[in-house]
């Protein structure tokens, strides 16, 4: 009898099996260009770190020039993992060592040149700097990934041949030691002035061609097949345009590089365009990475220790970047020490808290859905929405393109954070989504997103209270929908950083030249009006009277803040004096970087000045090294 039951059972199960089976529709067919196991990969990172640590931590400059001795380079208190590990804190998932960056010293010892950590003090020259970050994001649970800058700036061959094979023996060596590697990271800065082993002058590549990088880009994929490549231009990862760390409000993962008037394109050599929107046909899966530094600058600065981001911003910055379906790569700067500030990992653990506090619990779980139409099979159904798999989806019939699905949460929830994901191995199908709220017995409009992707977070103005919602969504296919979820944001704690210096009182000041009515605009503590000048010759004088004789440490440059990138001061001098007629010279140097961000640039006075005149002499732009536009938003003296 026992046997004979055993049998019925074992029917049943198969007959329940194949019908099962028989009613299991097949998936829906793939959309556009898809991501690669590398680039799935990558987008569940969502959050890594970019490590400055260089000679030029001791030069308290922003780029360094490549002519700085290696003996300045010793960090007495270097503890990679109190880094690592505050990075950790954060909730970032990932370290990119900047092995080398523009000034060309490497941190690691290089067969390639003399010019590396080995030179320094630094462990009596026995330092590897790039494997104790390797170790210490292992030791933390992270992944390592490294950047090489292409532009080396003591390299006495840059700008020839040889120094093309001196950074691809760079990359093999980075390559070879260090592990498997989640990114190889690229930027666009080649050429222009340097020290180039004692030269000490401009030299210009083709950025199209010189270092060959479909060759190079085959050399990472032989050696770290795993890595995905960050560039401009990808062709795994598109840098998004800007430092700020924001994406476009519609950013589409595709995308297809195009070079300036029909070239090729190359890292630092691409039409800027859609590098923050993407395209929505892009002939490419090239997803961007948000970039933003920690503090102002990329590398550390005393006098910016008040200028941490706070949790807060970094939340906002979260949502503008992860929250767009990009990835978010936050700059991170050791002190000279070899240690984060007190309030960098202060700021880090905030953020972390907030981070993990709001997303602790996801308010739609157990809440009942419906759809007019669902997919037959098991694979396919609602109820995938809320098991916080970003790969399990809901999927309507073929022929069904705006569907609709209504969600009874069960009870009223506040929240102001909704969270929508699609399963982007089938593409990004998605065009938008609108969400509506039910309320005194009508649905209304609540919220609406475009480009949904791998990730899409709507920050509603206000949190709301509701019981039941609408979710619209638009697609040219039938759309793959893997995540529901709204939220409320917690609290980010205050940070109380203290000011290292004020500024002096501008009333009264006034500019004298070049602009005898006064130049207003550059000092009347508005950063979003400027003073501009159009068609001027450079170098470029710039003269205030004081009013009074004034005595201060340092200086400040706001480019202008519109946006715009014309005029921008790269190359200053600035110069005071008591009377007018006799000048003395107190800093000249370089803005680097002031185009990609333009934010305000300090500068520490070697010694303190007393002065009734300053001259800032704008020796070159953004705009030409000649001649164009120059701007002011806002010029600063501190005590």
């Amino acid at each position: 009898m026992k046997s004979v039951v055993r049998l019925f059972y074992c029917i049943t199960l198969i007959l329940l099996s194949s019908t099962l089976s028989a009613q299991q529709a097949a998936p829906p067919k793939p959309y556009g260009p898809l991501p690669s196991a590398a680039q799935l990969k990558w987008h569940e990172m969502e959050m890594y770190v970019l490590v400055h640590f260089t000679p030029t931590t001791f030069e308290n400059k922003e780029w360094g020039y490549g002519d700085a001795d290696p003996k300045i380079f010793n960090p007495r208190s270097f503890d990679a993992d109190q880094i690592a590990g505050a990075v950790k804190s954060g909730g970032f998932r990932g370290l990119i060592s900047v092995a080398k960056h523009h000034d060309g010293f490497a941190l690691w010892p290089t067969r390639t040149n003399q010019y590396n950590i080995s030179k320094s003090p630094w462990k009596n020259g026995k330092g590897d700097m790039v494997r104790d970050f390797m170790l210490a994001a292992r030791k933390a649970g992270m992944e390592f990934g490294v950047y090489c800058s292409a532009w080396d700036r003591n390299d006495p061959e840059y700008g020839r041949a040889a120094y093309v094979d001196h950074y691809r023996e760079q990359l093999k060596e980075l390559y070879t030691n260090y592990g498997r590697l989640f990114t190889s990271w690229h930027d666009g800065a080649n050429g222009g002035d340097g020290y180039y082993g004692g030269a000490r002058e401009t030299r210009k590549i083709d950025r199209s061609a010189y270092y060959g990088w479909e060759d190079l880009w085959q050399i990472t994929r032989r050696m770290q097949p795993e890595a995905v490549i960050f560039s401009d231009i990808g062709p795994d990862v598109r840098w998004v345009g800007n430092e700020r760390g924001a994406a476009g409000e519609t950013s589409w993962a595709t995308f297809t590089p195009v070079g300036p008037e029909g070239t090729k394109p190359a890292p630092g050599h691409v039409v800027e365009t859609f590098l923050t929107s993407g395209q929505r046909n892009g002939r490419f899966w090239i997803p961007a990475e948000c970039d933003v530094p920690h503090r102002v600058g990329w590398f550390y600065h005393a006098d910016q220790d008040h200028q941490v981001k706070t949790p807060d911003q970094l939340f906002d910055i979260y949502l503008k970047s992860v929250g767009r379906g990009a990835n978010l790569s936050l700059g991170i700067a050791p002190m000279q020490d070899g240690r984060l500030h007190a309030n960098d990992v202060q700021s880090l653990q905030g953020f972390g808290d907030k981070l993990r506090k709001t997303f602790a619990t996801n308010l739609a779980t157990g809440a009942r859905l419906f759809a007019a139409s669902t997919r037959p099979g098991t694979n396919y159904q609602l109820r995938n929405l809320l098991d916080n798999d970003r790969y399990t989806y809901w999927a309507p019939d073929d022929d069904v393109h705006h569907p609709v699905i209504e969600i009874d949460l069960k009870g009223t929830k506040r929240f102001n954070l909704i969270r929508l994901r699609e399963n982007i191995k089938l593409g990004q199908r998605l065009d938008s989504a609108v969400v509506e709220v039910h309320l005194k017995g009508a649905w209304h409009r609540l919220a609406s997103a475009t480009s949904i992707g791998s990730t899409r977070l709507i920050r509603l103005s206000a949190p709301v209270q509701a019981a039941r919602l609408r979710l619209r969504l638009y697609a040219p296919v039938a759309p793959a929908l893997s995540d529901f979820g709204l939220f409320l944001e917690a609290p980010g704690p205050a940070m109380p950083y203290a000011r290292i210096s004020e500024g002096l009182e501008k009333s009264g000041w006034k500019m004298i030249l070049p602009d005898s009515s006064g130049g207003k605009n550059a000092v009347d503590g508005n950063k979003n009006s400027a003073w501009l000048r159009d068609g001027v010759k450079l170098p470029l004088q710039v003269v205030f009277d004081l009013a009074k004789e004034s005595h201060f440490t340092g200086f400040s440059y706001l480019p202008r803040q519109d946006g715009k990138a014309e005029g921008l001061a790269d190359r200053y001098e600035f110069a005071t004096s008591m009377d007018g007629v006799v000048w003395d010279t107190q800093a000249a140097g370089e803005f680097s970087n002031i185009r990609a961000n333009p934010v305000q640039q300090f500068v520490r006075l070697s010694k303190p000045a007393r002065a009734r005149f300053i001259r800032f002499t704008v020796l070159s732009t953004t705009t030409s090294a000649a001649a164009g536009t120059v701007s002011i938003a806002e010029f600063d003296l501190y005590k």
